[in-house]
C-alpha cells in the first residue's frame, strides 16, 4: 500500500527555521515525484516545492530562496527545509506522491497527485 506521513511540523517565529519529513512506504522515493502543498485557513491548497523522480526539483514564487526540498532515498524519506519563514507560511503542509510525470513546470498541480499525507501544521508568529 503506497503511503506518505509527514512530521516536522511546529510553531516557530518569524525568521526561523523549520524542517518538515515526508515518510514514503509501497514505493520508492526515487519512483515517484513528491510534493509538498500548504492550505492556509480559508484558502485554496497551493502547492509549495516538488521532487521528481530524477531529481528535478520546482517551487514556488512564494518560497523560492526560501524553501529546499531534498530527498534522502536510503531511509525513503523526501525533506521540505524552510528557512526565513514568514508569518504567511503559516498553513498545514502535505506530501503527496504521484506516479505520473508531466513537465517540471506543472507539477505543483495539486490534481496530478494521488497520495497524500494527513498534513503537518506549521506556525509561523511574527
Amino acid at each position: 500500500e503506497v503511503q506518505v506521513v509527514e512530521s516536522g511540523g511546529g510553531a516557530v517565529q518569524a525568521g526561523g527555521s523549520l524542517r518538515l519529513s515526508c515518510a514514503a512506504s509501497g514505493f520508492g522515493v526515487d519512483e515517484y515525484a513528491i510534493g509538498w502543498f500548504r492550505q492556509a485557513p480559508g484558502k485554496e491548497r497551493e502547492g509549495v516545492s516538488v521532487i521528481m523522480s530524477d531529481g528535478t526539483t520546482k517551487y514556488a514564487d512564494s518560497v523560492k530562496g526560501r524553501f529546499t526540498i531534498s530527498n534522502e532515498n536510503a531511509k525513503n524519506l523526501v525533506y521540505l527545509h524552510m528557512n526565513n519563514l514568514k508569518p504567511e507560511d503559516t498553513a498545514v503542509y502535505y506530501c503527496a506522491a504521484t506516479e505520473r510525470v508531466v513537465h517540471a513546470l506543472f507539477m505543483l498541480n495539486r490534481g496530478l497527485y494521488d497520495y497524500w499525507g494527513q498534513g503537518t501544521q506549521v506556525t509561523v508568529s511574527s
